[in-house]
Protein backbone atom coordinates (compact mmCIF):
# COMPACT_ATOMS: atom_id res chain seq x y z
CA UNK A 1 0.00 0.00 0.00
CA UNK A 2 1.31 3.43 -0.90
CA UNK A 3 1.30 6.01 1.87
CA UNK A 4 1.94 9.47 0.45
CA UNK A 5 1.85 11.03 3.90
CA UNK A 6 4.63 13.57 4.03
CA UNK A 7 2.27 16.55 4.11
CA UNK A 8 0.08 15.05 6.84
CA UNK A 9 0.64 16.79 9.30
CA UNK A 10 3.64 18.34 10.99
CA UNK A 11 3.29 20.50 14.06
CA UNK A 12 5.36 23.19 12.40
CA UNK A 13 2.71 23.37 9.69
CA UNK A 14 0.08 23.87 12.37
CA UNK A 15 1.98 26.84 13.68
CA UNK A 16 1.62 25.89 17.33
CA UNK A 17 5.22 25.53 18.42
CA UNK A 18 4.97 28.39 20.85
CA UNK A 19 5.59 28.37 24.59
CA UNK A 20 5.72 24.68 25.38
CA UNK A 21 7.24 23.70 22.08
CA UNK A 22 6.39 20.04 22.31
CA UNK A 23 2.66 20.24 23.14
CA UNK A 24 0.26 20.23 20.21
CA UNK A 25 -3.35 19.20 20.49
CA UNK A 26 -6.38 19.88 22.45
CA UNK A 27 -8.73 21.45 24.83
CA UNK A 28 -8.88 23.62 27.90
CA UNK A 29 -9.83 21.67 31.01
CA UNK A 30 -12.36 19.44 29.25
CA UNK A 31 -11.34 15.92 28.27
CA UNK A 32 -14.47 15.39 26.19
CA UNK A 33 -13.84 18.12 23.62
CA UNK A 34 -10.80 19.03 21.55
CA UNK A 35 -10.73 22.73 20.88
CA UNK A 36 -8.41 22.58 17.90
CA UNK A 37 -7.13 25.52 15.99
CA UNK A 38 -9.67 26.85 13.49
CA UNK A 39 -6.83 28.14 11.32
CA UNK A 40 -4.91 24.90 10.98
CA UNK A 41 -4.89 23.23 7.58
CA UNK A 42 -8.52 23.84 6.74
CA UNK A 43 -7.79 22.58 3.24
CA UNK A 44 -7.82 18.96 4.41
CA UNK A 45 -10.72 17.24 2.65
CA UNK A 46 -12.83 14.34 3.84
CA UNK A 47 -11.19 12.15 1.22
CA UNK A 48 -7.80 12.83 2.78
CA UNK A 49 -8.78 11.84 6.34
CA UNK A 50 -7.69 8.21 5.92
CA UNK A 51 -4.17 9.48 5.18
CA UNK A 52 -4.31 11.49 8.38
CA UNK A 53 -5.20 8.44 10.47
CA UNK A 54 -2.38 6.46 8.86
CA UNK A 55 0.04 9.22 9.76
CA UNK A 56 -1.12 9.17 13.38
CA UNK A 57 -0.56 5.40 13.54
CA UNK A 58 2.76 5.54 11.77
CA UNK A 59 4.27 8.24 13.96
CA UNK A 60 3.42 6.49 17.23
CA UNK A 61 5.64 3.54 16.31
CA UNK A 62 8.97 5.39 16.63
CA UNK A 63 10.08 4.40 13.18
CA UNK A 64 13.65 4.39 11.97
CA UNK A 65 16.37 5.80 14.21
CA UNK A 66 13.99 7.53 16.63
CA UNK A 67 13.23 4.09 18.04
CA UNK A 68 16.69 3.93 19.56
CA UNK A 69 16.38 6.86 21.94
CA UNK A 70 12.59 6.63 22.32
CA UNK A 71 12.54 3.00 23.39
CA UNK A 72 15.65 0.88 22.99
CA UNK A 73 18.02 2.89 25.18
CA UNK A 74 15.48 3.18 27.99
CA UNK A 75 12.46 0.87 28.25
CA UNK A 76 14.02 -2.07 26.39
CA UNK A 77 17.00 -1.97 28.76
CA UNK A 78 14.98 -1.40 31.91
CA UNK A 79 12.80 -4.38 30.95
CA UNK A 80 16.06 -6.32 30.41
CA UNK A 81 15.20 -7.59 26.98
CA UNK A 82 18.58 -6.27 25.84
CA UNK A 83 21.80 -4.93 27.31
CA UNK A 84 24.07 -2.36 25.70
CA UNK A 85 27.50 -3.30 24.41
CA UNK A 86 28.62 0.30 23.82
CA UNK A 87 30.48 2.01 26.69
CA UNK A 88 29.30 5.46 25.63
CA UNK A 89 25.63 4.59 26.17
CA UNK A 90 25.10 5.07 29.89
CA UNK A 91 21.31 4.73 30.04
CA UNK A 92 21.90 1.03 30.81
CA UNK A 93 23.66 2.38 33.90
CA UNK A 94 20.63 4.55 34.72
CA UNK A 95 21.88 7.84 33.26
CA UNK A 96 18.95 10.01 32.13
CA UNK A 97 20.41 11.62 29.03
CA UNK A 98 18.68 15.03 28.72
CA UNK A 99 18.84 15.14 24.91
CA UNK A 100 17.56 11.57 24.48
CA UNK A 101 14.51 11.50 26.70
CA UNK A 102 12.51 13.82 24.45
CA UNK A 103 12.48 11.20 21.65
CA UNK A 104 9.65 9.34 23.38
CA UNK A 105 7.71 12.55 23.98
CA UNK A 106 8.09 14.43 20.72
CA UNK A 107 6.50 12.10 18.15
CA UNK A 108 3.24 11.91 20.07
CA UNK A 109 2.92 15.63 20.70
CA UNK A 110 4.27 16.93 17.41
CA UNK A 111 3.07 14.21 15.03
CA UNK A 112 0.39 11.91 16.42
CA UNK A 113 -1.81 14.44 18.20
CA UNK A 114 -2.10 16.96 15.34
CA UNK A 115 -3.42 14.20 13.07
CA UNK A 116 -5.95 13.07 15.65
CA UNK A 117 -7.01 16.66 16.26
CA UNK A 118 -7.91 17.05 12.63
CA UNK A 119 -10.00 13.89 12.79
CA UNK A 120 -11.77 15.00 15.97
CA UNK A 121 -12.55 18.37 14.38
CA UNK A 122 -13.76 17.09 11.05
CA UNK A 123 -15.52 13.83 11.95
CA UNK A 124 -18.92 13.39 13.49
CA UNK A 125 -18.71 11.80 16.94
CA UNK A 126 -21.12 9.09 15.87
CA UNK A 127 -18.76 7.67 13.25
CA UNK A 128 -16.54 4.61 13.49
CA UNK A 129 -13.65 6.74 12.28
CA UNK A 130 -14.04 8.99 15.33
CA UNK A 131 -14.07 5.96 17.62
CA UNK A 132 -10.84 4.59 16.12
CA UNK A 133 -9.18 7.97 16.54
CA UNK A 134 -10.13 7.90 20.23
CA UNK A 135 -8.71 4.40 20.69
CA UNK A 136 -5.45 5.45 19.08
CA UNK A 137 -5.35 8.56 21.27
CA UNK A 138 -5.45 6.34 24.36
CA UNK A 139 -2.91 3.87 22.99
CA UNK A 140 -0.46 6.67 22.15
CA UNK A 141 -0.86 8.65 25.36
CA UNK A 142 -0.73 5.74 27.79
CA UNK A 143 2.81 5.04 26.63
CA UNK A 144 3.77 8.67 27.29
CA UNK A 145 2.23 9.04 30.74
CA UNK A 146 3.73 5.70 31.80
CA UNK A 147 7.16 7.10 31.01
CA UNK A 148 6.92 10.46 32.75
CA UNK A 149 3.84 10.45 35.02
CA UNK A 150 1.87 13.72 34.88
CA UNK A 151 1.89 15.13 31.35
CA UNK A 152 0.08 17.81 29.32
CA UNK A 153 -3.17 16.13 28.40
CA UNK A 154 -6.38 18.13 28.82
CA UNK A 155 -4.65 21.27 27.49
CA UNK A 156 -2.33 19.62 24.99
CA UNK A 157 -2.14 21.92 21.99
CA UNK A 158 -3.13 25.08 23.76
CA UNK A 159 -1.62 28.00 21.85
CA UNK A 160 -0.20 29.81 24.86
CA UNK A 161 1.67 29.05 28.06
CA UNK A 162 1.55 27.72 30.66
CA UNK A 163 0.13 24.44 29.40
CA UNK A 164 -0.87 22.49 32.46
CA UNK A 165 0.06 18.92 33.29
CA UNK A 166 -2.67 16.55 34.45
CA UNK A 167 -2.30 13.89 37.10
CA UNK A 168 -2.05 10.28 36.02
CA UNK A 169 -5.26 9.48 37.85
CA UNK A 170 -7.18 12.08 35.82
CA UNK A 171 -5.57 10.89 32.61
CA UNK A 172 -6.38 7.25 33.29
CA UNK A 173 -9.99 8.14 34.09
CA UNK A 174 -10.24 9.76 30.68
CA UNK A 175 -8.61 6.72 29.04
CA UNK A 176 -11.33 4.48 30.43
CA UNK A 177 -14.07 6.89 29.37
CA UNK A 178 -12.79 7.12 25.81
CA UNK A 179 -12.37 3.36 25.43
CA UNK A 180 -15.83 2.65 26.85
CA UNK A 181 -17.47 5.14 24.51
CA UNK A 182 -15.50 3.94 21.49
CA UNK A 183 -16.33 0.26 21.96
CA UNK A 184 -19.99 1.00 22.64
CA UNK A 185 -20.22 2.98 19.40
CA UNK A 186 -18.31 0.39 17.37
CA UNK A 187 -20.66 -2.41 18.38
CA UNK A 188 -23.17 -0.94 15.95
CA UNK A 189 -20.61 -0.44 13.17
CA UNK A 190 -19.19 -3.93 12.68
CA UNK A 191 -20.09 -4.06 9.00
CA UNK A 192 -18.13 -0.90 8.23
CA UNK A 193 -14.48 -0.54 7.21
CA UNK A 194 -13.35 2.78 8.72
CA UNK A 195 -10.27 4.15 6.93
CA UNK A 196 -10.08 0.94 4.87
CA UNK A 197 -6.56 -0.07 3.91
CA UNK A 198 -5.20 3.19 5.27
CA UNK A 199 -5.68 1.72 8.72
CA UNK A 200 -2.22 0.16 8.82
CA UNK A 201 -2.97 -1.99 11.88
CA UNK A 202 -6.29 -3.75 11.22
CA UNK A 203 -7.33 -2.58 7.77
CA UNK A 204 -10.58 -1.15 9.12
CA UNK A 205 -11.72 -4.38 10.79
CA UNK A 206 -14.12 -3.04 13.43
CA UNK A 207 -14.46 -6.36 15.26
CA UNK A 208 -10.71 -6.49 15.83
CA UNK A 209 -10.64 -2.86 16.94
CA UNK A 210 -13.29 -3.63 19.57
CA UNK A 211 -11.16 -6.50 20.87
CA UNK A 212 -8.05 -4.34 20.80
CA UNK A 213 -9.74 -1.52 22.72
CA UNK A 214 -11.11 -3.87 25.35
CA UNK A 215 -7.73 -5.55 25.80
CA UNK A 216 -6.11 -2.14 26.14
CA UNK A 217 -8.76 -1.26 28.74
CA UNK A 218 -7.97 -4.46 30.65
CA UNK A 219 -4.24 -3.68 30.46
CA UNK A 220 -4.85 -0.26 31.96
CA UNK A 221 -7.20 -1.66 34.60
CA UNK A 222 -4.52 -4.04 35.84
CA UNK A 223 -2.05 -1.16 35.76
CA UNK A 224 -4.04 0.77 38.38
CA UNK A 225 -4.99 -2.29 40.43
CA UNK A 226 -2.86 -1.23 43.41
CA UNK A 227 -3.63 2.48 43.13
CA UNK A 228 -7.43 2.14 42.84
CA UNK A 229 -8.53 -1.49 43.27
CA UNK A 230 -12.26 -0.80 43.02
CA UNK A 231 -11.93 1.20 39.80
CA UNK A 232 -9.58 -1.41 38.39
CA UNK A 233 -12.06 -4.22 39.04
CA UNK A 234 -14.95 -2.30 37.49
CA UNK A 235 -13.01 -1.39 34.35
CA UNK A 236 -11.49 -4.85 34.00
CA UNK A 237 -14.81 -6.66 34.23
CA UNK A 238 -16.40 -4.29 31.72
CA UNK A 239 -13.49 -4.84 29.32
CA UNK A 240 -13.71 -8.61 29.68
CA UNK A 241 -17.46 -8.60 29.11
CA UNK A 242 -16.95 -6.53 25.96
CA UNK A 243 -14.67 -9.14 24.36
CA UNK A 244 -10.88 -9.34 24.20
CA UNK A 245 -8.30 -10.48 21.69
CA UNK A 246 -8.78 -14.25 21.54
CA UNK A 247 -7.13 -15.64 18.40
CA UNK A 248 -3.63 -15.35 17.00
CA UNK A 249 -5.27 -13.73 13.98
CA UNK A 250 -6.21 -10.85 16.31
CA UNK A 251 -2.55 -9.94 16.89
CA UNK A 252 -2.02 -6.25 16.14
CA UNK A 253 0.89 -5.37 13.87
CA UNK A 254 1.70 -2.16 12.06
CA UNK A 255 2.64 -2.33 8.40
CA UNK A 256 5.79 -0.46 7.44
CA UNK A 257 5.85 1.17 4.03
CA UNK A 258 9.53 2.31 3.93
CA UNK A 259 8.37 5.58 2.37
CA UNK A 260 9.89 8.55 4.11
CA UNK A 261 11.99 6.33 6.37
CA UNK A 262 8.98 4.44 7.74
CA UNK A 263 11.11 1.44 8.68
CA UNK A 264 10.64 -1.05 11.47
CA UNK A 265 12.42 0.74 14.29
CA UNK A 266 13.94 -2.32 15.93
CA UNK A 267 15.19 -3.67 12.62
CA UNK A 268 16.67 -0.27 11.79
CA UNK A 269 18.89 -0.14 14.86
CA UNK A 270 19.68 -3.86 15.00
CA UNK A 271 22.65 -3.59 12.67
CA UNK A 272 24.39 -0.81 14.54
CA UNK A 273 26.16 -3.17 16.95
CA UNK A 274 25.10 -1.39 20.13
CA UNK A 275 23.02 -3.96 22.03
CA UNK A 276 22.64 -7.70 22.45
CA UNK A 277 20.55 -10.24 24.39
CA UNK A 278 20.40 -9.65 28.13
CA UNK A 279 21.55 -12.16 30.72
CA UNK A 280 17.98 -12.22 32.05
CA UNK A 281 16.65 -13.38 28.70
CA UNK A 282 19.43 -15.93 28.40
CA UNK A 283 18.73 -17.36 31.86
CA UNK A 284 15.03 -17.83 31.23
CA UNK A 285 15.00 -18.84 27.56
CA UNK A 286 17.83 -21.34 27.97
CA UNK A 287 16.58 -22.72 31.25
CA UNK A 288 13.09 -23.34 29.95
CA UNK A 289 14.48 -24.66 26.66
CA UNK A 290 12.07 -22.18 25.17
CA UNK A 291 11.55 -22.75 21.43
CA UNK A 292 11.17 -19.00 20.94
CA UNK A 293 14.86 -18.44 21.68
CA UNK A 294 15.82 -19.00 18.04
CA UNK A 295 13.13 -16.56 16.90
CA UNK A 296 13.84 -13.81 19.39
CA UNK A 297 17.63 -14.09 19.02
CA UNK A 298 20.41 -15.60 16.91
CA UNK A 299 23.46 -17.54 18.07
CA UNK A 300 26.47 -15.35 18.76
CA UNK A 301 28.75 -15.18 15.75
CA UNK A 302 31.85 -16.50 17.53
CA UNK A 303 30.37 -19.04 19.93
CA UNK A 304 27.48 -20.33 17.77
CA UNK A 305 25.43 -20.44 20.99
CA UNK A 306 22.89 -18.14 22.58
CA UNK A 307 24.64 -15.72 24.89
CA UNK A 308 23.62 -12.64 26.82
CA UNK A 309 25.24 -10.10 29.08
CA UNK A 310 24.27 -8.31 32.26
CA UNK A 311 22.72 -4.87 32.18
CA UNK A 312 24.74 -1.94 33.45
CA UNK A 313 28.21 -3.07 32.44
CA UNK A 314 30.79 -0.27 32.53
CA UNK A 315 33.63 0.46 30.10
CA UNK A 316 36.00 -1.95 31.85
CA UNK A 317 33.56 -4.85 31.75
CA UNK A 318 32.58 -4.09 28.15
CA UNK A 319 36.23 -4.28 27.13
CA UNK A 320 36.22 -7.97 28.06
CA UNK A 321 35.96 -10.16 24.95
CA UNK A 322 33.09 -12.22 26.40
CA UNK A 323 30.97 -9.08 26.45
CA UNK A 324 31.59 -8.09 22.84
CA UNK A 325 29.01 -8.09 20.07
CA UNK A 326 30.44 -11.14 18.33
CA UNK A 327 30.28 -13.17 21.54
CA UNK A 328 26.66 -12.33 22.30
CA UNK A 329 23.34 -12.83 20.53
CA UNK A 330 21.77 -10.27 18.25
CA UNK A 331 18.00 -10.23 17.78
CA UNK A 332 16.33 -12.75 15.49
CA UNK A 333 16.21 -13.09 11.74
CA UNK A 334 12.74 -11.56 11.66
CA UNK A 335 14.54 -8.23 12.10
CA UNK A 336 18.10 -8.85 10.88
CA UNK A 337 20.01 -11.66 9.20
CA UNK A 338 23.66 -12.52 9.52
CA UNK A 339 25.12 -12.85 6.05
CA UNK A 340 28.39 -14.52 6.89
CA UNK A 341 30.48 -12.21 9.03
CA UNK A 342 30.50 -10.74 12.48
CA UNK A 343 29.49 -7.35 11.13
CA UNK A 344 27.74 -8.47 7.94
CA UNK A 345 24.01 -8.05 8.52
CA UNK A 346 20.94 -7.65 6.34
CA UNK A 347 18.28 -5.65 8.18
CA UNK A 348 14.62 -6.49 7.51
CA UNK A 349 13.40 -2.92 7.49
CA UNK A 350 9.91 -3.63 6.14
CA UNK A 351 8.91 -6.22 8.74
CA UNK A 352 5.68 -5.33 10.53
CA UNK A 353 6.04 -3.67 13.91
CA UNK A 354 4.47 -5.37 16.93
CA UNK A 355 1.62 -3.41 18.56
CA UNK A 356 -0.23 -5.90 20.79
CA UNK A 357 -0.34 -9.69 20.95
CA UNK A 358 -3.35 -11.82 21.84
CA UNK A 359 -1.23 -13.72 24.36
CA UNK A 360 -1.24 -10.64 26.58
CA UNK A 361 -5.02 -10.78 26.91
CA UNK A 362 -4.83 -14.27 28.39
CA UNK A 363 -2.12 -13.34 30.89
CA UNK A 364 -4.17 -10.33 31.94
CA UNK A 365 -7.14 -12.64 32.42
CA UNK A 366 -5.01 -15.01 34.48
CA UNK A 367 -4.00 -12.23 36.84
CA UNK A 368 -7.56 -10.91 36.99
CA UNK A 369 -8.76 -14.37 37.96
CA UNK A 370 -6.22 -14.53 40.79
CA UNK A 371 -7.53 -11.16 41.93
CA UNK A 372 -10.98 -12.69 42.28
CA UNK A 373 -12.49 -10.60 39.50
CA UNK A 374 -15.24 -11.90 37.22
CA UNK A 375 -13.41 -13.29 34.19
CA UNK A 376 -16.24 -15.43 32.81
CA UNK A 377 -15.47 -19.00 31.88
CA UNK A 378 -11.94 -20.08 32.72
CA UNK A 379 -9.44 -20.25 35.55
CA UNK A 380 -6.15 -18.54 36.23
CA UNK A 381 -4.37 -21.72 35.16
CA UNK A 382 -6.35 -22.17 31.94
CA UNK A 383 -5.81 -18.53 30.95
CA UNK A 384 -2.10 -18.82 31.77
CA UNK A 385 -1.72 -21.89 29.57
CA UNK A 386 -3.74 -20.30 26.75
CA UNK A 387 -1.45 -17.29 26.95
CA UNK A 388 1.61 -19.48 26.44
CA UNK A 389 -0.07 -21.28 23.57
CA UNK A 390 -1.13 -18.02 21.89
CA UNK A 391 2.39 -16.61 22.16
CA UNK A 392 3.97 -19.74 20.76
CA UNK A 393 1.50 -19.98 17.89
CA UNK A 394 2.01 -16.30 17.11
CA UNK A 395 5.67 -17.10 16.47
CA UNK A 396 4.83 -20.21 14.42
CA UNK A 397 5.28 -22.86 17.15
CA UNK A 398 2.52 -25.39 17.75
CA UNK A 399 1.70 -28.99 18.64
CA UNK A 400 3.78 -31.17 20.93
CA UNK A 401 6.40 -28.47 21.48
CA UNK A 402 3.82 -26.26 23.15
CA UNK A 403 2.35 -29.05 25.27
CA UNK A 404 5.79 -30.13 26.45
CA UNK A 405 6.69 -26.56 27.32
CA UNK A 406 3.49 -25.92 29.32
CA UNK A 407 4.11 -29.05 31.41
CA UNK A 408 7.83 -28.48 31.86
CA UNK A 409 9.39 -28.41 35.32
CA UNK A 410 12.64 -26.94 33.98
CA UNK A 411 13.75 -23.68 35.58
CA UNK A 412 15.95 -20.74 34.57
CA UNK A 413 19.69 -21.39 34.53
CA UNK A 414 22.78 -19.42 35.44
CA UNK A 415 23.88 -17.59 32.29
CA UNK A 416 27.57 -18.36 32.84
CA UNK A 417 28.62 -14.74 32.43
CA UNK A 418 31.55 -12.69 33.66
CA UNK A 419 29.64 -11.73 36.81
CA UNK A 420 28.91 -15.39 37.64
CA UNK A 421 25.23 -14.50 37.83
CA UNK A 422 22.89 -17.05 39.39
CA UNK A 423 19.74 -18.25 37.68
CA UNK A 424 17.26 -15.39 37.47
CA UNK A 425 14.59 -17.38 39.34
CA UNK A 426 13.67 -20.92 40.34
CA UNK A 427 10.11 -21.17 39.04
CA UNK A 428 9.12 -23.72 36.37
CA UNK A 429 6.71 -23.19 33.50
CA UNK A 430 4.28 -25.80 34.86
CA UNK A 431 1.54 -24.15 36.90
CA UNK A 432 2.58 -23.75 40.52
CA UNK A 433 0.89 -24.63 43.78
CA UNK A 434 0.96 -21.25 45.54
CA UNK A 435 -0.40 -17.87 44.57
CA UNK A 436 3.03 -16.23 44.90
CA UNK A 437 4.54 -18.68 42.44
CA UNK A 438 1.55 -18.37 40.12
CA UNK A 439 1.83 -14.57 40.00
CA UNK A 440 5.53 -14.82 39.21
CA UNK A 441 4.82 -17.39 36.50
CA UNK A 442 2.15 -15.21 34.90
CA UNK A 443 4.44 -12.17 34.96
CA UNK A 444 7.41 -14.10 33.60
CA UNK A 445 5.51 -15.67 30.74
CA UNK A 446 3.86 -12.33 29.94
CA UNK A 447 7.32 -10.73 29.90
CA UNK A 448 8.39 -13.33 27.34
CA UNK A 449 5.18 -12.89 25.33
CA UNK A 450 5.36 -9.09 25.23
CA UNK A 451 8.76 -9.23 23.50
CA UNK A 452 9.93 -7.02 21.83
CA UNK A 453 7.64 -4.39 23.39
CA UNK A 454 9.97 -3.10 26.09
CA UNK A 455 7.71 -0.12 26.81
CA UNK A 456 4.90 -2.34 28.07
CA UNK A 457 7.27 -4.84 29.68
CA UNK A 458 8.99 -2.09 31.69
CA UNK A 459 5.65 -0.66 32.83
CA UNK A 460 4.52 -4.09 34.02
CA UNK A 461 7.81 -4.72 35.80
CA UNK A 462 7.44 -1.47 37.71
CA UNK A 463 3.88 -2.39 38.66
CA UNK A 464 4.57 -5.96 39.78
CA UNK A 465 8.38 -6.12 40.29
CA UNK A 466 8.13 -9.34 38.31
CA UNK A 467 9.87 -11.17 36.76
CA UNK A 468 12.76 -11.02 39.21
CA UNK A 469 15.21 -9.23 36.97
CA UNK A 470 18.89 -8.88 37.81
CA UNK A 471 20.28 -5.77 39.43
CA UNK A 472 22.32 -3.62 37.09
CA UNK A 473 26.04 -4.09 37.56
CA UNK A 474 26.80 -0.36 37.73
CA UNK A 475 24.74 2.80 38.18
CA UNK A 476 25.97 6.32 37.40
CA UNK A 477 22.74 7.83 38.76
CA UNK A 478 23.02 8.83 42.41
CA UNK A 479 19.22 8.81 42.72
CA UNK A 480 18.98 5.18 41.60
CA UNK A 481 21.66 2.88 43.03
CA UNK A 482 22.21 -0.66 41.76
CA UNK A 483 19.90 -1.93 44.51
CA UNK A 484 16.98 0.05 43.04
CA UNK A 485 15.25 0.37 39.68
CA UNK A 486 14.32 3.31 37.46
CA UNK A 487 10.74 4.28 38.28
CA UNK A 488 10.14 6.97 35.62
CA UNK A 489 11.79 9.30 33.10
CA UNK A 490 12.33 12.90 34.33
CA UNK A 491 10.52 15.82 32.74
CA UNK A 492 12.09 17.34 29.63
CA UNK A 493 14.65 20.12 29.86
CA UNK A 494 12.92 21.99 27.03
CA UNK A 495 9.64 21.80 28.92
CA UNK A 496 11.30 23.25 32.01
CA UNK A 497 12.67 26.06 29.87
CA UNK A 498 9.51 26.81 27.88
CA UNK A 499 6.70 25.69 30.18
CA UNK A 500 8.41 26.00 33.54
CA UNK A 501 5.42 27.10 35.62
CA UNK A 502 3.43 24.06 34.54
CA UNK A 503 6.35 21.71 35.15
CA UNK A 504 6.75 23.04 38.68
CA UNK A 505 3.08 22.29 39.32
CA UNK A 506 3.52 18.86 37.76
CA UNK A 507 6.22 18.00 40.29
CA UNK A 508 3.63 18.57 43.00
CA UNK A 509 1.30 16.16 41.20
CA UNK A 510 4.15 13.69 41.00
CA UNK A 511 4.46 13.68 44.76
CA UNK A 512 8.23 13.48 44.80
CA UNK A 513 11.39 14.88 43.21
CA UNK A 514 11.59 15.11 39.43
CA UNK A 515 14.06 12.27 39.12
CA UNK A 516 14.19 8.65 38.04
CA UNK A 517 13.60 7.33 41.57
CA UNK A 518 10.12 8.80 42.12
CA UNK A 519 7.35 6.25 41.48
CA UNK A 520 4.37 6.91 39.25
CA UNK A 521 0.85 7.09 40.69
CA UNK A 522 0.08 3.44 39.95
CA UNK A 523 3.50 2.14 41.09
CA UNK A 524 2.89 1.21 44.74
CA UNK A 525 6.01 -0.89 45.31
Amino acid sequence: MKLALNKYIRATTLGVLTGSAMVVAGCTGDFEELNTSRTALTSITDAELPYVFSRAQQQSSYAAGTYQTAQNLFADLFAQYFATTTPNFQSDRYFMHPTWIDSHWNPVYTQVVPQLQILFEKLDKSTAQYALANIWWVFSFHRVTDYYGPIPYSEAGKLSTPIKYDSQEEIYNDFFKRLAEATELLKGKTSEKPYGTYDIVYGGDVNKWIKFANTLRLRLALRISKANPAKAKTEAEAAIAGGLLTEVADNAYMSKSLLGGDNNGLATISGWGEFRMSAAMESVLKGYEDPRIGIYFQPAFNTKSYEGLRNGLGPTELAVAANSNDNNSNIGERWIRNTGGGSAWDRQLAVKQDVMHTAEAYFLLAEAALNGWNTGTGTAQSFYEKGIQASMEGWGISGAQVTTYINSTKTPVAPGDQQQSPAMSNIPVKWGATEAVQREQIATQKWLALYPDGIEAWAEFRRTRLPKLYRVVNSVNTDVPTTAVVRRIPFLLQEKQNNGQAVEAAVQLLGGPDNAATPLWWDKN
